[in-house]
């Protein structure tokens, strides 16, 4: 009987949809709604997940999603540093090796961004990007793989933020106000562009969250134009339900199949 791993085999594209994966881990907890309360986001935090995807009917556990806060220091001033680190297990880098970070510098109040960075490597696509928030005003710098680097300046909306400081974001607001079946519209930026996003709140369900136990969350659900989303109400996050709404589980359907983030560890919070 042949292993698991010898069973299943990429093919290009299928290979090329696990940055969709990865890049949808990161985005499903994306929420930014309007009402605030007093919960903010501390440095020396870290969040630990585990990211599966359906392969030939098994839900597979193919990498390691890492969320970490610190705070830096400037000359002028102090920022929160929030960061999102995304591997794949050695055993699945011989089929589809990832190594990504995505990097936010915010205000430590607001989390407004200032600098926004990502830099990937997947499947031996690299790219390298880097953006400066000024208002409204994006400056933009990119690199891809065996092209020259590419500058460009953007405007966005007056609360679109970048996709690692709304992973956060969501953590400073009141969702025990919500009715089920509530939505909210709310944006992101993203590859040099704003992504229009609406927020569904589907009630509340205990799961297990890591090293928590067993915690009462928020059930929402995450819609988005693009085409990397598939089919009603079936990417989901589950937030715990307390001031510090963590995020617990993460379900997504693409295109190409399904998957899953779980929650394997958190501390610091």
């Amino acid at each position: 009987m042949k292993s698991k791993s010898q069973e299943y085999i990429p093919t290009t594209n299928q290979s090329m949809n696990k940055k969709t994966f990865f890049f949808l881990c990161s985005f499903f907890i994306l929420c930014s709604l309007t009402t605030m309360n007093s919960q903010t986001i501390k440095a020396g935090e870290k969040l630990v997940f585990v990211g599966s995807y359906n392969m030939s009917g098994l839900m597979t556990q193919l990498a390691q999603v890492t969320m970490s806060t610190e705070n830096v220091t400037t000359a002028k001033n102090t920022y929160l540093h929030l960061s999102c680190e995304l591997s794949t297990y050695s055993k699945w880098d011989s089929f589809f090796k990832i190594r990504d970070l995505y990097e936010s510098y915010v205000n430590p109040i607001n989390l407004k961004p200032s600098l926004y960075k990502r830099s990937i490597d997947e499947g031996g696509y690299t790219k390298k990007e880097k953006y400066v928030f000024k208002g409204t005003t994006v400056s933009s710098t990119m690199k891809k793989k065996n092209r020259p680097e590419t500058q460009k300046t953007f405007t966005i909306g007056a609360t679109t933020q970048d996709v690692i400081s709304l992973l956060y974001k969501v953590r400073t607001m009141d969702l025990s106000k919500f009715k089920v079946g509530q939505t909210q519209n709310l944006m992101i930026v993203f590859d040099e562009k704003q992504i229009p996003v609406t927020l569904k709140y589907m009630g509340k369900e205990t799961i297990s969250a890591g090293n928590l136990g067993k915690k009462e969350c928020y059930k929402l659900s995450i819609g988005a134009k693009t085409d990397a989303l598939k089919g009603k109400d079936k990417n989901l996050i589950w937030l715990t339900a307390d001031d510090k709404k963590v995020p617990a589980l993460l379900k997504f359907s693409i295109p190409v199949g399904t998957g899953q983030l779980v929650l394997t560890s958190a501390s610091g919070i």
